[in-house]
């Protein structure tokens, strides 16, 4: 399928849309990324996703500061200056960013159902985004920081605390060899949402898989279980 794809503002925050090439209405999509920001690993994803029949909106999660406009490279600087962005970052930025490219999704007239999924801690910011009762439904990748509530500058963002907020569908995927997200912290994720009365969820556990698994850069790639993920998310996202 052919595609359409354009830099917006949504608010001032830099973002990429990208979208099936005729003018079809579409379910939308918010893409939050790794810490890396708007690299091409990430925008060959959106484009997979797009194909699928999805407006694929993709947001800087650092849009204020020093990298703002600035896709990071995967190297050791990339992911020190990464994480120094997100040590700068608290939660209520991270919020209040969400309201705007949330907004602005809504306020397209090619979009229809909205979902949001991300990665890493894109994965993290897609499950607090399933806090807007608007999110029909939503897929979390390797969220890290979501088990002890780590996110940015905070040491707890509460973020398991509110999982009764969320109305829409759930599914959360996470590599078995994860270090950042161990056995014990997925067990103790799902019971927190269990308690919670989420019951609409569903967890994947792929075996082998390591933290990072999907970004199709480095030795942590697993292509095989890149696509059964893409395939399973659209599947979820789909029957929603």
């Amino acid at each position: 399928m052919k595609l359409r794809e354009e830099e917006v503002r949504a608010g001032t925050i830099r973002t990429i849309v990208l979208r099936p090439a005729d003018d079809r209405e579409c379910p939308g999509l918010l893409l939050y990324t790794d810490i890396f920001q708007l690299t091409e690993s990430t925008l060959r994803t959106a484009r997979r996703l797009a194909a699928d029949g999805f407006v694929v909106v993709v947001p800087e999660i650092y849009p204020h500061g020093p990298l703002a406009g600035v896709a990071l490279e995967f190297d050791d600087e990339g992911k020190q200056r990464g994480l120094a962005g997100a040590a700068a970052t608290t939660t209520a930025s991270f919020d209040a960013d969400r309201a705007t490219v949330l907004n602005y999704l809504f306020s397209r007239p090619d979009v229809t159902d909205v979902f949001v999924t991300g990665f890493c801690i894109g994965g993290h910011l897609a499950f607090r985004a399933a806090f807007d009762p608007r999110v029909t439904a939503t897929a979390c990748f390797y969220p890290t920081g979501l088990h002890n509530g780590a996110l940015g500058a905070d040491a707890d963002a509460g973020s398991l605390d509110r999982a009764a907020e969320i109305q829409g569908r759930l599914l959360i995927v996470f590599g078995s060899q994860d270090p950042h997200v161990p056995a014990d912290a997925r067990l103790g994720i799902l019971r927190r949402l269990y308690a919670a009365g989420l019951t609409d969820l569903e967890l994947h556990v792929y075996t082998g898989g390591e933290h990072a698994f999907m970004r199709d850069v480095g030795p942590r790639h697993d292509p095989a279980l890149t696509d059964r993920a893409l395939l399973e998310a659209v599947a979820f996202f789909r029957e929603t």
